[in-house]
């Protein structure tokens, strides 16, 4: 499973920015899709997923929630983040994972990542 990533820059605090990603390697499904991101100096940080029938979980901490969305579109294979209101501290590097997959002809468990996007927010 590889994963690719989009959509990072440079934007404003306030602003809002659509990260993308999508999974390539003759998948059938995949389980669990989102996001990961790290700032610099800190540890990787979760950030959500969103399973394959669509239940979708955020990290518990007031960090993302109520600002930052994710979707997915199955028949892509593809994940999106949309963060609005965008603060200082959301600059990271923004990372997409797979958690399990079905290809066609194999089960592939797991994780998998990809090589992650540069977000940076200024005042």
């Amino acid at each position: 499973v590889q994963l690719q990533a989009s959509g990072g820059g440079l934007v404003q605090a306030g602003e809002s920015l659509r990260l993308s990603c999508t999974a390539s390697g003759n998948i059938f499904t995949i389980n669990r899709l989102g996001w990961y991101r790290q700032a610099p100096g800190k540890q990787r940080e979760f950030v959500g997923y969103q399973t394959s029938v669509g239940d979708t979980i955020y990290a518990d901490s007031d960090s993302v929630k109520g600002r930052f969305t994710i979707s997915r579109n199955n028949t892509k294979n593809s994940v999106y983040l949309q963060m609005n209101s965008l603060k200082l501290e959301d600059t990271a590097v923004y990372y997409c994972y797979a958690h399990e997959a079905w290809l066609r002809g194999s089960y592939a468990p797991g994780d998998y990542w990809g090589p992650g996007t540069l977000v940076t927010v200024s005042s």
